[in-house]
């Protein structure tokens, strides 16, 4: 089983390989979500981008690749400035191997990263 390591929370997650990201996130009690994205986010459908999280150490072939509605809501996302590749919507992500997920990134407005 792939092992899920968010960092923020320090929580390794052992989850069934081609899990649904969020879901399992989700499930134990990591949160996704500030403030009012709580309550208003799409619930899981893609379209709302509240949910994204960044992949870090490499572990980008762990995870499914990016399908199209999740290229269309990053692409018009200003907040993926300098880690198009790295960031992706937990909803649209699916456990292929090991992952390592820093959940809530910050907003990256301006194209320099902070770490």
């Amino acid at each position: 089983m792939p092992k899920v390591n968010f960092l923020r929370e320090g929580i390794i997650l052992d989850v069934p390989q081609g899990a649904n990201l969020r879901k399992e996130a989700l499930k134990a009690g990591i949160p996704l979500y500030r403030g009012a994205t709580r309550v208003f986010n799409c619930r899981g459908l893609g379209t709302c981008g509240t949910c994204r999280v960044l992949l870090k150490n490499g572990t980008m072939e762990g995870a499914s690749p990016k399908r199209l509605k999740e290229r269309l809501r990053l692409a018009v996302a200003m907040f993926t400035i300098g880690h198009e590749k790295e960031m992706r919507l937990a909803c649209q992500t699916r456990v292929l191997g090991d992952l390592d997920v820093q959940t809530q990134p910050p907003l990256n407005l301006y194209g320099a990263w902070q770490k």
